[in-house]
């Protein structure tokens, strides 16, 4: 089984944002002070490290995509998912003119984790929703809440291809 999964606002969050509330984290990332820029100080959201290295151990393939595109910063998340011990796994980035929904039909998952994209235009901007319809019907789309974590989600991946498209309770 083969998980794309986002990183910013999905498995990892700015160092400032541990402690408050989801509205008080959309706050910030809407109203960015400098932190939300030091990307290679971030930090797992909840238990995010032990559920991918779960869903790993289960033989799953873990694929990143980051919302970052200069070499700086994708390396910075790169670090960070290796201090933290997320399972090892490609980090996908978006080339010149190329959008997530590239990615992801290139890619082509089982399951494609994200968040719900609240704090930049929510849907719209998701990636799920710009899939080829073709294609979609072949990826099994999880969405949580920004900054929620996927610790809600089961450790079990074969439960996971049956969770319930939107996760963002």
């Amino acid at each position: 089984m083969k998980i794309l999964i986002f990183t910013e606002g999905t498995i990892l969050m700015h160092k400032t944002a541990a402690g408050l509330t989801h509205d008080e984290i959309i706050k910030q990332v809407q109203n960015p002070a400098p932190d939300i820029y030091d990307f290679a100080s971030y930090i797992p959201i909840g238990n995010s490290v032990l559920k991918l290295n779960h869903w790993a151990d289960a033989g799953a393939e873990i694929i990143y995509v980051t919302s970052r595109k200069k070499p700086a910063e994708v390396t910075a998340i790169q670090q960070v998912l290796s201090t933290y011990r997320f399972p090892p796994g490609p980090l996908l980035f978006r080339q010149v003119k190329q959008t997530y929904k590239d990615i992801a039909e290139a890619v082509l998952p089982d399951v494609l984790v994200e968040d719900d994209c609240e704090s930049i235009g929510g849907t719209a901007q998701m990636t799920i929703t710009n899939v080829d319809a073709a294609i979609k019907r072949r990826i099994k789309s999880v969405v949580v809440r920004e900054f929620g974590g996927i610790d809600s989600l089961p450790d079990n991946i074969t439960n996971l291809c049956m969770t319930v498209d939107n996760d963002t309770g």
